[in-house]
């Protein structure tokens, strides 16, 4: 009568929002300052001062029917040229814009761009600790996810393991630096023998190598760190972009899908990705924020908020014993747990009101996500609680 997986997934939530839901319930019943919420990756810096006043401006003094119509499909021409304009400024690139799909949100630029590559027995490779959606975005397609455990000290890519992972049934990699959960940025030389290896292995089978480049935390990076823009590192890249982090904007689920112009036959990708996203129906982003996000191009919110409370944490988890991986961008912190079982970890957090994400759904197990994205206050009230907590396994 229904579909079963469709079922297990409406039935089972992700251990972020099962976590995240039994936060709500347990601020209204001990009151919301008591309760360390640690879960999602929800921004608590405001969006910077151009969104309010792009959206101000639209809705007083442009043309109501305009302003909540519909768009093109793919998006409004002016804001894909407007991003594209961006993009090559930063990048050095020659993009247009029919090289960008407006999306709502980076979980749509990438079910799209999956959905638009993905043929009968095609396996996508992504790196531990990855996004747990990733899962469920390749099977999806009817795809395969294989995951490749990066150097267990650094978080960075594994080159060995990386080129036995890839098979003549590979179809793309999943990249997402810097990284959710460990906040890791994947260095320069990281990249260069990724692009190499796909090179050789694109070379060996006969067929491209697609790499999907998942860039929501892009502008999120501390003390000068660069990360690389990968359409200038391999020709067969495709990138996906969300303004929910850069722009503090998570809720109005805006981005885009840029492919990149020196790909293989990349009209045709282009084309497919429009047809994945009539197929899913993820077409014509919300027209109030494209309009917003086409005035607010290269604005960002204010990073050096998460850069305070990363230190602040880091410095202090770390005094009180635990080990942490210092994190180069995005706002979460990776942190081992005090047990071998990182979801008894996070159930013995719990009672001290810390609630924090257990790691083994995102392929690492043994750790948890801590998303400090959160008031530098509501840090500072959590740190006798996790010292309390250290305390309670003897360190």
């Amino acid at each position: 009568m229904l579909s079963e997986k469709m079922l297990e997934l409406g039935t089972n939530r992700s251990v972020i929002r099962d976590l995240f839901e039994y936060g709500k319930k347990r601020k209204a019943e001990i009151g919301e300052d008591k309760v360390f919420d640690f879960s999602l990756g929800n921004p608590s810096v405001p969006a910077p001062a151009c969104v309010r006043e792009a959206a101000l401006d639209l809705l007083q003094n442009e043309d109501e029917i305009l302003l909540h119509g519909y768009t093109s499909a793919q998006g409004d021409a002016g804001l894909r040229k407007a991003i594209a304009d961006y993009v090559n400024g930063q990048h050095g690139t020659n993009l247009t814009a029919d090289n960008f799909y407006i999306t709502v949100g980076a979980a749509a630029s990438l079910s799209i761009s999956l959905k638009a590559l993905a043929e009968e027995g095609d396996e996508f490779i992504t790196f531990a600790p990855f996004f747990p959606e990733y899962r469920v975005f390749v099977e999806n397609t009817g795809s395969k996810l294989v995951v490749v455990k990066s150097d267990p000290k650094s978080f960075q890519i594994d080159p060995d393991a990386l080129k036995e992972a890839i098979t003549e049934h590979t179809k793309g990699v999943i990249l997402n630096s810097p990284n959710n959960p460990s906040g890791v940025v994947i260095t320069e030389d990281g990249i260069q023998n990724l692009c190499r290896i796909l090179e050789e292995k694109q070379e060996e089978y006969g067929h491209p190598i697609f790499l999907i480049s998942d860039e929501p935390y892009r502008e999120l990076v501390y003390d000068d760190v660069k990360v690389p823009y990968l359409m200038n590192e391999y020709d067969n890249t495709i990138v996906c972009y969300s303004y929910s982090k850069s722009l503090s904007l998570p809720g109005e689920r805006i981005g885009y899908i840029a492919v990149s112009d020196r790909a293989v036959e990349w009209k045709k990708i282009y084309a497919a990705v429009c047809g994945a996203g009539r197929a899913l129906g993820y077409v014509c982003a919300p027209s109030l924020f494209q309009q917003v996000v086409k005035r607010c191009q290269g604005q960002t919110s204010d990073v050096s908020v998460y850069k305070k409370n990363r230190d602040l944490l880091c410095r202090a988890l770390t005094e009180y014993g635990y080990h942490c991986v210092k994190p180069d961008g995005a706002f979460y912190l990776f942190v081992e747990a005090l047990e071998e079982d990182a979801n008894a970890f996070s159930m013995k957090a719990r009672e001290y009101e810390l609630l924090l994400v257990p790691a083994d759904s995102f392929g690492t197990p043994g750790y948890v996500r801590i998303s400090y994205c959160v008031s530098t206050e509501q840090i500072e009230k959590s740190l006798p609680a996790f010292r309390e907590l250290a305390r309670a396994y003897g360190k």
